[in-house]
């Protein structure tokens, strides 16, 4: 079963087509360093194969796996032994190639393929030789894989007429090339996904590149390299260039097509190490170690040789000198020669001009991946920039060299193991299997810098662009300006919320309570065209990065004029311009236009409308594009797309300016002239940072805004401004400076769009098209945007000419207002855009709820009927083929709202009498409240039992509560700042939900402001009152398909019976993320839509980010229906529900349970202030201050009364149907139909996709919802829980007390047990035994558990108070995330060949999340250690990049070297880092926190007593040499203090020691009495809130001015334990 795949010349990439399929994997290689071939090596890598079977996905029949392989060298004795019994003579192996291939099972088509592939092969004069069958055993093969899969034969083909073995590898290369053209059968093959049924065609080539990751750029990537087809050329094709078009194929996978371009660069001379540096460059700007040398680069010459193959069995041509088998999951089998590399300590300097060359020709291939690589001469490894997929390797005394995803994948003798280590971000190592080096990560890069003058080239030539200064006076006076910003459609919105915000601030602005109103297709009103445009962001398969702390591995820079031929390198191709960034005041625009190298052509962008505007706007677009043409054929390298003119024409409204970029921008790709021209837009038309995302995602390099520069310069010139400064209302800023705060807005606001994508360069965001579109017909789609989604249809050019009139006619009308409108789309006024939660929707349903009044529901219930069209389902109506049916023969109300659930709401964003409210409300009718982040008051987890009437002394801010009620939130949410996330927490919870995407803005973390952050907050979060708290976006992890997996088997471990949910936002292509999902055993998945409220985001994220979830619900439920997975999950939407009609919608579209968000708040008392963000609502909803809580009017009975009220209404539309329940018109689209109803703008949207079916599932509705939480399977916690003296080794003839009853009855147990890497998440389920039953804090006995072997991801998590964990050998990734207490040790064995502070022993992201406990690592760690710690202490011998990121508190010691960014968001806690060779400072990120050396005493004291303890718990030696020679090591350790920190007695040497003494003496007594009072909530601490006992420490803490970090240390927290 193979794909067609003739490719039309010209046609762009298909975003329909990247979004099918997406994966993710595991993988490795073993390689023997004697060249000793053995079988051994095989049955090695197939036993890590099996070891690595949880890093795959499996199908809906649970049996076909997603693809794995083995790579070998060619195997020719096996073939030369095959040909012998056919009667063939053995194989010449120097002329023989052969090619593996997958034909279709059918005879005929079969014969047809095999004809048109020798056909080729004879037209090139080459000899076929033979078909080989390839044996397979189908007995092991799954339902849906046999079912589709192909007939695998192997072709041998002899070449006669090349001796030169490039020559012979070009020749195949042209073949196969051909091949692809000419058969309708076509080869190319890609991956098999994670995420999506595993099919046989899709498997990864392999050609040169084993992928495992994501290449979130790839639509930019293949457009530019069609874009490159015309100007490609090299001697060594001999003019045959055209015959190995196209350079790329979008049916085929992101894998596939980094695959081809490699091999291009590679078929065309450059070397494998190089074309891979080209293509994936890593973050070598502002490289502190650059010009030193690479982290994790080891001196002593020790080689590393990599091939990390992935994914699956497929190639397409095998020649004498290429490896050509394939793999997924696992590991290869490679060959190394010879003598060992030298390391070498390279400058930098030459390998950042190699970059600096390289920039403007290759726009980086960017996001998250291991890539392994060859040429079958050089065999090697490199990793992305971020460093956001797992490389470990180690080295045995056999000179075996073993690389992969996960350690402890291969049984290996530990004492022969003689290195151990990880590739960093950005690493690469190379082997020479020729010459028989090794060449580690400098010594690669050097190698391949040196090879040409790239520093000459680029000194000579790449023309650096010198900034202007800004205007210092308005160019247009107020009247001109003004008759502008209508012209151009500005509101006064835009420019008093937008621009003057960002002229003031600096930075975007903020605002809540998400996006209500219509989309701008629906919309009564013009909108610009930028509107019609939504982000796309990065979930589940790849992740998206951190602007805020990861900011150093990205680039807003980009290189303007000719790309050159990238094939050839030459002083040429770096005759460019390079700008910072991609904002251009007119300054600089005007030093653009003075470049004699670059022949700037201005093109002025109108529309003549004096004929009439049928046609006017097309036209103009068809002459821009020739206009474009032409100046470009005639030398010109730049483009400038002007809307400037010296008077405005009635009759000549400007193209709209995105309109006008992306259509020639697709025309120069068409007529293969885009690689010769870039193109800037100077235009009045873009002021908001997504305008600017939209103008370059579709081809600009650069924008001048010269309307809001001057709207700038017109608000700090008015006298209004000056009043406000002068009296000190707002900051003083110069004119000049006003400007550049407001271009500085746009640089973040612009770096926080590519991150979303995950995406770190702007030339690679630029004109990779990451939008998809919501209202503009194909017509216009395909001139300008080809390759984007646009699923609903739309506005067709007429319609956009008269859209663009409507603003501009505003200049020249005579009764024009002297002010510019104000439109309503961001706030709420009379007379402005239609707002879904409106004043008038309020009050109506307040009314109802409160007066508990039907008829007043009746007129809410009208209000919302007669609503202007405001979302997607207000296009459609019900229909039936029944009968109606009285309503009570429906399935009772109470039996409907059990399906209902409210929105994710964060304690802290809302206040806790709001939050307490709808949890009970939601309790008493048997729905489901959920926690947002945050954590949970324990309090709220036991059932009332004091209340008299209305009111409880354990809630005493609450009213109107009843016997019985529980304020529990039913679902427990674990976001990704893990913001009160304890074993506790998680244990407590009827459901957890992992926040992958936030539907008001996906792609982004969060944020609490300080004022927000209340004694009480802070105690909740594990963090410090006042201190703002900042959630990164989600990708610690859960930043590929794989690590989601891992993070559901956590959860289902530590409370197996909570159902795991997975909150997604809609957006194309979210039915093969959920697919992953459902395959990553989630139980539950959430859709939410673009309109979901937030408390706080910046106006352009709301605004357009994500999609309507119409869109992603049906995209979901077929997507999981057509591949076998709808039984699995419970599907939920979300987003701007308010009645039954929605949720009936939705129920029909597939939804088995609906979400209610800013709705519930409402019907508590919420009364849409919008300022949420500001800490100010007035009815105490959103608010911390205690004088506003004091006025929260709601009771839970208003939103029990509303619920019921909507829950009638969905009874009285089932009766109106005939259908008796909801199972039976859940997935029932054929009950909808489009409404007869005239919209405004087009008649031209098509629903036909929300409305098409592709069947239901095999299980009703509520099957589904009430099926068993999926399990992890028996797992070792399950076997230590259940009768480990049974399962495991003994020698003692007095078993030790089994550990379910040392939890059962507080005693003391020691067990030693054997654990291997599949044993994932282990101590986790043990975790929430004891944390159920005794809180994280109140167990009193000890299991001192010793472990031995290679653990498994996540290990230890979770851990509580009461567990000694010690692990000897090593683990991988995850380490403590999670854990609370307790203590965990990990250190090698104790005979090994290498030296344990040189060794990495644990993975990236350990202690992520972890809120108590003390860790001890006798070795390395990899990127992100103690990501988010909030209160352990650790003890580690070197990280890498990012250690100490987010954290909240606790104390981290580093005995050793660590990575870049160290401290990045670090807002609590404390960290001490040796520096033995002075070049820590560098790699600092001083944000926030203090470097200082450790003078205080109580800071020399903590740092001594945790390494006495590590070298006590570890053994270490590198701790020991410290100790012994402490006067000469103290004065080498820096301290790194944030301003939280700087009063306590660790940080201040002026600190009063003797005070030092008594509050330590008062510490202890208060943990000895919340220990002894654990399990009973406390009575008033504070004097006006309830707290929990449960962290009697925070209380003890926050009287005194002590911090958290140093009474551990004293012997504070273990003595007690």
């Amino acid at each position: 079963m193979l794909a067609g795949c003739n490719h039309a010349c010209g046609q762009v990439a298909n975003l329909e087509d990247i979004l099918s399929e997406r994966g993710a994997c595991g993988v490795g290689f073993i390689a023997n360093l004697e060249n000793k071939a053995s079988h051994q090596i095989v049955k090695d890598a197939l036993t890590a194969l099996g070891c690595m079977e949880h890093r795959g996905g499996c199908g809906a029949d649970n049996d076909s796996g997603d693809g794995s392989g083995l790579m070998t060298s060619i195997p020719w004795d096996l073939f030369d032994d095959w040909a012998n019994k056919q009667g063939i003579a053995s194989f010449d192996k120097l002329h023989t190639g052969v090619g593996m291939v997958f034909l279709p099972k059918d005879e005929g088509l079969l014969e047809e393929a095999k004809k048109v592939i020798v056909n080729i092969f004879r037209q090139e004069g080459l000899e076929v030789l033979g078909w080989r069958p390839v044996p397979v055993n189908t007995s092991v093969v799954g339902y849906y894989a046999k079912e589709t899969m192909p007939n695998i034969q192997q072709i041998f083909v002899k070449i006669k007429k090349e001796e030169n073995v490039d020559d012979i590898e070009r020749e195949l290369y042209i073949c196969r090339k051909l091949i692809e053209k000419a058969s309708p059968f076509a080869i190319y093959h890609r991956r098999y996904s994670t995420n999506t049924s595993p099919r046989w065609p899709l498997a990864q080539p392999m050609r040169f590149l084993g992928h495992n990751g994501e290449i979130n750029t790839i639509q930019g990537n293949l457009n530019w390299m069609q874009s490159r087809e015309a100007s490609l050329k090299s001697p060594v094709w001999r003019d045959r260039e055209n015959e190995i078009r196209p350079f790329g194929n979008p049916k085929a996978s992101d894998s596939a097509n980094l695959d081809s371009a490699a091999e291009l660069l590679i078929r065309s001379g450059r070397a494998p190490e190089e074309a891979l540096m080209i293509l994936v460059p890593e973050a070598y700007k502002n490289h502190p170690t650059l010009t030193i040398k690479y982290p994790e680069h080891r001196d002593d010459g020790s080689p590393l040789s990599c091939l990390l193959m992935s994914h699956d069995i497929l190639f397409v041509i095998l020649s004498p000198c290429c490896v050509l088998v394939n793999i997924q999951n696992g590991m290869i089998v490679v060959v190394e020669v010879g003598n060992k590399g030298e390391g070498c300590v390279v400058g930098g300097f030459n390998v950042l001009d190699f970059y600096d060359y390289y920039k403007g020709q290759m726009e980086a291939w960017d996001g998250p991946a291991l890539l392994l690589f060859s040429d079958g001469k050089t065999v090697g490894a490199c990793l992305d920039r971020n460093g956001l997929r797992p490389a470990r390797y180690w080295r045995t005394s056999d000179n075996t060299v073993y690389v992969a995803s996960e350690v402890g994948v291969v049984p290996v003798d530990e004492s022969k193991v003689i290195m151990k280590g990880r590739l960093g971000p950005g690493m690469m190592i190379t082997v020479d299997l020729v010459g028989g080096q090794v060449f580690e990560n400098t010594e690669v890069k050097k190698r391949v810098a040196l090879s040409n003058p790239y520093g000459k080239w680029v000194k000579e030539n790449l023309r650096t662009f010198n900034p202007v200064n800004f205007l210092s006076a308005a160019v247009l006076d107020n009247d001109a300006i003004l008759r502008h910003q209508q012209a151009f459609g500005y509101s006064s919105e835009d420019v008093q919320m937008v621009i003057e915000s960002m002229a003031s601030q600096g930075k975007e602005p903020t605002f809540c309570m998400g996006d209500d109103i219509p989309l701008a297709a629906l919309s009564q009103r013009p909108h610009m065209l930028f509107d019609y445009f939504k982000q796309r962001f990065a979930q589940v398969t790849n992740p998206a990065i951190d602007p805020l702390r990861e900011g150093l591995v990205m680039s807003l820079e980009v290189n303007i004029g000719k790309r050159g031929n990238i094939l050839e390198v030459g002083p040429e191709n770096a005759s460019q311009v390079i700008l910072s960034s991609p904002v251009l005041n007119e300054g600089e625009l005007e030093s653009l236009l003075k470049d004699p190298h670059l022949k700037p052509q201005v093109l002025p962008t109108f529309f003549d409308i004096t004929k009439g505007i049928d046609g006017s706007l097309e036209k103009a677009l068809y002459k821009l594009c020739e206009a474009a043409d032409e100046a470009v054929r005639n030398g010109s390298q730049l483009l400038i797309f002007s809307d400037r003119s010296d008077a405005l024409e009635p009759t000549h409204p400007a193209i709209p300016i995105l309109l006008a970029v992306g259509a020639v921008h697709q025309h120069l790709i068409q007529n293969g002239l885009r690689m010769s021209a870039s193109i800037v837009a100077d235009t009045a038309q873009c002021f908001s940072t997504h305008q600017f995302a939209c103008l370059i995602g579709y081809g600009a390099s650069a924008v001048c805004p010269y309307l809001a520069l001057e709207t700038c310069r017109q608000w700090r010139l008015s006298t209004k401004t000056v009043n406000l400064m002068k009296n000190g209302k707002i900051a003083t800023v110069s004119i000049e400076q006003a400007q550049k705060n407001y271009c500085k807005a746009v640089k973040a606001g612009l770096l926080k769009i590519l991150s979303k994508m995950g995406i770190s360069l702007l030339s690679s965001y630029c004109g990779a098209q990451i939008f998809e579109i919501y209202g503009l017909g194909q017509e216009v789609v395909d001139l300008a945007f080809r390759g984007s989604v646009s699923k609903i249809g739309g506005l067709t050019f007429d319609e956009l000419a008269r859209e663009t009139l409507s603003f501009w006619v505003k200049a020249f009308s005579e009764d024009t207002a002297k002010r510019l409108e104000n439109f309503g789309f961001i706030q709420f006024r009379p007379g402005g855009e239609y707002h879904a939660n409106n004043p008038e929707m309020s009050k109506l349903l307040h009314k109802a709820v409160r007066q508990k009044s039907q008829s007043a529901f009746s007129v809410y219930q009208q209000h919302l009927a007669n609503r202007p069209v405001n979302v997607l389902r207000d296009l459609l109506e019900f229909k039936s083929d029944r009968a109606p049916i009285p309503v009570g023969k429906v399935e009772p109300a109470s039996s409907i709202v059990q399906r209902f659930c409210t929105g994710g709401m964060s304690l802290g964003a809302i206040s806790r009498e709001t939050h307490e409210a709808i949890a009970i409300a939601m309790n008493r009718i048997g729905g489901k409240s959920n926690s947002g982040e945050g954590g949970e008051d324990p309090i709220r987890w036991k059932p009332l039992t004091d209340v008299v009437d209305g009111y409880s002394p354990t809630l005493p801010h609450l009213k109107g509560l009843q016997n019985g009620d529980t304020a529990t939130s039913a679902i427990k949410q674990v976001a990704s700042g893990r913001f009160g996330v304890t074993p506790t927490f998680l244990a407590n919870a009827d459901q957890l939900e992992i926040k992958i995407a936030q539907g008001a803005k996906p792609g982004e973390g969060g944020q609490l402001p300080g004022k927000k952050v209340s004694m009480y907050i802070a105690r909740l979060r594990n963090s410090k009152p006042g201190v703002p708290l900042i959630s990164p976006p989600p990708h610690h992890d859960i930043y590929s398909i794989e690590d989601l997996a891992q993070l559901i088997f956590d959860l289902h471990q530590v409370n197996p019976k909570a159902k795991v949910s997975v909150k997604l936002v809609a957006e194309a292509g979210i039915g093969t993320v959920a697919s992953g999902v459902a395959k990553g055993n989630a139980d539950v998945i959430q859709i939410s839509g673009h309109d979901g409220g937030t408390g706080a985001s910046p106006i352009s994220s709301i605004k357009h980010a994500g999609g309507p979830w119409e869109l992603g619900l049906t995209e979901t439920n077929q997507t999981l229906i057509e591949n076998g997975l709808r039984e699995r999950v419970i599907l939920r939407v979300d987003g701007g529900f308010r009645s039954g009609v929605d949720v009936m919608m939705a129920a029909a579209m597939g939804a088995d349970e609906y979400g209610f968000g800013s709705v519930a708040m409402i019907a508590t008392g919420c009364v849409m202030a919008r300022i949420c963000h500001t800490n100010n609502c007035p009815v105490g909803v959103a608010s911390q201050r205690e004088e506003l809580r004091a006025r929260f009017p709601g009771v839970p009975g208003d939103l029990v009364n509303y619920f019921l009220y909507v829950a009638e209404e969905v009874r009285g539309i089932l009766a109106q149907l005939g259908y008796e329940k909801l199972d039976d018109v859940i997935g029932r689209t054929d009950l909808l139909q489009p409404r007869d109803i005239s919209l405004v703008k087009t008649q031209h949207l098509d629903l036909s996709y929300i409305l098409s079916s592709v069947g239901l599932p095999k299980w009703t509705s509520t099957a589904i919802r009430n099926q068993e939480t999926h399990t992890n399977g028996l797992v070792l916690d399950d076997a230590l829980l259940a009768d480990p003296e049974a399962l495991l080794p003994t020698s003692n003839p007095f078993p030790t007390l089994l550990i379910a009853d040392a939890i059962e009855n507080e005693k003391v147990v020691n067990k030693t047990v054997k654990i291997f890497n599949i044993d994932r998440a282990v101590c986790g389920r043990i975790a929430g035994v004891i944390a159920k039953k005794y809180g994280d804090t109140g167990f009193a006995g000890q299991l001192n558990i010793t472990f031995t072997g290679s653990a498994g991801q996540s290990f230890a998590c979770f851990l509580t108070p009461g567990m000694n964990i010690r692990l000897v050998g090593e683990a991988n990734d995850y380490v403590g995330k999670g854990m609370a207490g307790g203590e965990l040790v990990v250190t090698p064995v104790d005979e090994v060949g290498f030296q344990p502070e040189d060794a990495t022993i644990v993975g990236n992201t350990c202690l992520y999340g972890a809120t108590g406990g003390q860790v001890f690592l006798r070795g390395k760690a990899g990127e992100r250690f103690a990501v988010r710690n909030s209160l352990a202490q650790a003890v580690v011998e070197g990280t890498g990049d990012h250690c100490c990121e987010y954290m909240t508190g606790g104390c981290v010691v580093i005995l050793g070297k660590v990575g870049r960014n160290v401290a990045a968001g670090m807002t609590g806690g404390l960290a001490y880092i040796l520096d033995e060779d002075n070049t820590f400072i560098p790699k600092v990120n001083r944000e926030i926190v203090k470097i200082q050396r450790v003078s205080a005493p109580v800071g020399q004291l903590q740092l001594r007593s945790l390494i006495e303890a590590h070298v006590e718990k570890t053994g270490s030696g590198k701790g020991a040499a410290i100790l012994e020679d402490w006067d000469k090591y103290l004065p080498l350790f820096w301290q790194l203090v944030p301003p939280s920190e700087e009063d306590t007695p660790e940080a201040n040497p002026k600190y009063d020691a003797s005070t030092a003494e008594q509050d330590a003496t008062i510490y202890k007594e208060s943990l000895r009495a919340g220990i002894a009072e654990m399990s009973s909530p406390s009575t008033d601490i504070d004097g006006n809130t309830n707290q929990f006992m449960g962290s009697v420490s925070h209380v003890a803490m926050e009287q005194h001015t002590f911090s958290r970090s140093y009474f551990a240390a004293a012997g504070g927290l273990h003595s007690l334990h």
